[in-house]
């Protein structure tokens, strides 16, 4: 019987198919001996998929599309303005297809609701994760729950010993498959008229986001900047539903909306969440970095340049490891802080943060000449290979 491995993505947004769809597109073009299936939940997942897939899809990879019941679109349709209502109906609904798998890889912590909720003790979960940011959120217990997890580099492995309780024989370094879909990606001028873009990059979790408090006044700030333009690519969940609610602390609050007044010069570019929010256009077309707390900023290193982040929140963050990404910049605390900031950004980055940027990028990516999903697709075929005691020899591209 051949092994099943399926990838899932079950979420709002299509931010999370770069850190896991490189994988199975490796193993597929390496001669898994198995059968390869990624599965999608929306329309706008099924159609990333595809694109970033292209012929593989159908060939050496099957897609599926999980669909909800009629009672769990009408729940939906009441609370998933405010809760992901259809991320989670859509495992209790789709029971049978998770129990003709082997091995389930997913990019988020969700889908261990098929263990804990539902008793499918059988399914083997490998957690790629998504980003290598710093939130204590990425290194909780649940992490503990998968049977396996690959991560970017030692900073996340560290942590998720430490922190998590994770074990270190589950744990495999496999650098970043995200970077493998940016490998050849130019960079492109957005603000043609501008001398810096400055990427304002706000998280949606209203205890650590800039947006609520200080949004707007950061705006104001490039209105009409004639050396400055921005690019306001949000995390983007931060407009995704009427109100964003928060797990790991909880909070309210309403993104709202961007005042017409910001809409109407050639300085100022808007995206509240489209594909270029997530493919690293923005970090790979812009020269500064404007943020809170995303994990984006350390894709932005992956060719180091200015940081500026705003603390809107007053955090003591100095030596909290959730916030080591401050680390790569200066730090401010309000908006009326900006201007100067913004000037002396570039002395600063040359003198104290370039070094500072690049020790963090070693620590939170371990990229190697063999590209990062080929080496992950190495680590899952390690693993099956111990799951099943008779398994045929696997080759993958790039061994």
């Amino acid at each position: 019987m051949l092994m099943r491995i399926g990838f899932l993505f079950n979420h709002d947004q299509i931010h999370q198919i770069g850190h896991s769809l490189p994988i199975a597109m490796a193993l597929a073009n390496g001669g898994f001996a198995g059968e390869i299936i990624v599965a999608t939940t929306t329309p706008a997942l099924a159609l990333e998929v595809h694109r970033i897939a292209g012929d593989l899809i159908g060939s050496r990879i099957e897609h599926v599309e999980l669909r909800p019941s009629g009672f769990s679109r009408g729940l939906d349709a009441v609370l998933g303005k405010v809760v992901p209502a259809h991320k989670l109906l859509i495992y209790r609904d789709n029971l049978e297809f998770f129990r003709g798998l082997d091995i389930l890889v997913v990019a988020e912590k969700t889908s261990l609701i098929l263990k804990s909720r539902y008793g499918l003790d059988k399914l083997a979960i490998i957690h790629t994760r998504h980003g290598a940011g710093d939130r204590a959120i990425g290194f909780d217990k649940a992490s503990a729950g998968f049977d396996h997890v690959l991560c970017s580099g030692r900073k996340i492995r560290e942590r998720l010993i430490s922190e998590a309780g994770v074990a270190p024989e589950a744990i495999t370094i496999v650098g970043y498959p995200k970077f493998d879909l940016a490998r050849d990606k130019p960079a492109h001028r957005f603000l043609p008229t501008t001398e810096k873009a400055v990427l304002y990059n706000p998280h949606p979790s209203p205890h650590l986001s800039s947006w609520y408090r200080h949004g707007i006044d950061v705006l104001d700030k490039f209105v009409d900047e004639p050396r400055y333009g921005m690019i306001f690519a949000p995390h983007v969940m931060l407009f995704q539903r009427s109100f964003v609610v928060t797990i790991d602390k909880l909070r309210i609050n309403r993104a709202g909306t961007i005042p017409q007044r910001f809409l109407r010069g050639d300085n100022m570019k808007f995206d509240l969440g489209s594909r270029a929010s997530t493919d690293m256009t923005y970090t790979l077309g812009s020269d500064i970095y404007l943020g809170d707390a995303s994990s984006q900023v350390y894709e932005f290193l992956l060719h180091p340049r200015p940081c500026i982040f705003l603390n809107s929140n007053r955090y003591a963050w100095a030596g909290d490891p959730n916030f080591r990404h401050w680390e790569a910049g200066e730090v401010i605390v309000h908006p009326d802080q900006l201007p100067g900031a913004l000037a002396r950004a570039g002395e600063l980055h040359e003198t104290r943060y370039r070094a500072v940027q690049e020790e963090m990028f070693a620590e939170s990516f371990d990229i190697t000449a063999l590209p990062s999903s080929v080496r992950a697709a190495a680590a899952i075929v390690d693993f099956a290979q111990g799951r099943k005691p008779v398994r045929p020899h696997l080759r993958l591209v790039g061994t």
